[in-house]
């Protein structure tokens, strides 16, 4: 690629650890700017083991923490809005960009079979290499969808659960 996109990158694996371990390798990539695990138990529960947001500050990670064991109370999706809750006192001005992160794991969830993991990236690339040889290290497919797709498909999502 010439030019940079930014893209939301899914890597699909059919096995959970290799996953993690790609999402070590990952989060050092050029233009990541979140990486994400996200699993799917044989029994079907949904599971976001690991994700990290570079640039994200210290007040709202610490507070979306608290947030998040307070939301073990009410399972995954509790851990995920506590996370949120948690941030909004943190720092407020990070908790948009946090909030739209999670509703999107909760948009891509439904991409993940029962046992199998999916690598989310929120990348910029200015070259498709790095991310691509990932995923062959790992026998990982790739989809690329733009951010701004991407954020249309979130918006569409929310507006539904609103409605009903």
């Amino acid at each position: 690629m010439s030019d940079h996109h930014h893209n939301v990158l899914l890597l699909g694996f059919t096995d959970p650890a290799a996953c993690r371990r790609a999402y070590e390798d990952a989060m050092h990539l050029p233009g990541v700017r979140q990486v994400a695990v996200l699993e799917r138990s044989e029994e079907g529960i949904v599971d976001i083991p690991e994700s990290h947001i570079r640039g994200a500050g210290v007040p709202t990670v610490g507070s979306g923490l608290v947030g998040g064991l307070v939301g073990l109370l009410g399972g995954p999706i509790g851990v995920l809005l506590g996370f949120a809750a948690g941030a909004a006192i943190g720092n407020a001005a990070e908790q948009t960009e946090i909030t739209d992160g999670g509703a999107g794991l909760i948009v891509l969830s439904s991409r993940v079979e029962n046992g199998r993991a999916l690598l989310v990236l929120d990348v910029v690339e200015h070259d498709s290499a790095p991310v691509d040889e990932l995923a062959a290290r790992y026998e990982a497919s790739v989809e690329r969808i733009s951010a701004e797709q991407f954020a249309e498909q979130v918006r569409i999502a929310k507006d539904r659960a609103e409605q009903g």
